[in-house]
């Protein structure tokens, strides 16, 4: 027989954490993007603003790509 269904009570728990925690993590990643992101900008404009330019077109191609993307894969 298997564990989860003699101990419904400890999956629910265990669960219940794993939700407690979720949060935390997204939060940790998100401020090491952010910082990684600021890092690299900051390189970017301390050589130049041709760099900047081309770098600013390939996000916005980017952007529209990954929207172009999204709303193809969506419907």
């Amino acid at each position: 027989m298997d564990d989860v269904s003699r101990f419904p009570a400890a999956t629910l728990a265990e669960e219940t954490l794993l939700g407690l925690l979720l949060p935390f993590w997204q939060l940790v990643i998100g401020g090491f993007v952010v910082f990684v992101v600021v890092v690299s900008v900051g390189r970017l404009a301390r050589r130049g603003p041709s760099r900047m330019t081309t770098a600013l077109l390939v996000t916005a191609l980017a952007i529209a790509g990954f929207t172009v993307v999204g709303v193809l894969l969506e419907g």
